[in-house]
């Protein structure tokens, strides 16, 4: 984990994070996302279904991969000497490979930029979610966070 001083935040465009430790993705995890979005797709949780389909297993939802950057980066990286921190939203996605029910993946994440903002700062990073084992990462991003004194 990175802690970083607000004050020292200015300097880190381009500063590797590392990795985060491995999450199974297990299809109670994929069950309780299908009820929360309403996409209960039988890719997703129909288990018997999903192993005559395309990945033969359920998967999990692009978008439940992608809710689990929030996660996986606040286990890479924190900032010290806010009052409060924002998802603020993502310039880029794209998700390369499906993570199979019982998969396990992890975060690496790279500070791309540091932009002022009202009151704060604002973090643009490049993340990179693996697949244990796996050829292609499961998704690539581009998430901006901002920091707020």
């Amino acid at each position: 984990m990175t802690t970083v001083a607000f004050d020292d935040l200015a300097g880190l465009a381009g500063t590797s994070l590392g990795s985060s430790e491995w999450l199974e993705v297990t299809q109670k995890r994929i069950d309780l996302f299908a009820d929360a979005t309403d996409d209960h797709q039988w890719i997703h949780v129909d288990p018997e279904r999903a192993r005559s389909g395309p990945f033969g297993a359920p998967i999990a939802h692009g978008f439940l991969t992608l809710s689990l950057v929030i996660p996986l980066w606040t286990a890479l990286f924190d900032v010290s000497g806010v009052s409060t921190k924002v998802n603020y939203g993502v310039n880029k996605v794209r998700f390369p490979a499906p993570v199979p029910v019982g998969a396990r993946i992890r975060l690496s994440g790279t500070v791309l930029s540091v932009t002022p903002v009202d009151g704060g700062a604002q973090i643009t990073a490049d993340v990179v979610v693996e697949i244990e084992g796996g050829a292609k990462p499961a998704c690539v991003a581009q998430p901006v966070f901002r920091f707020y004194r």
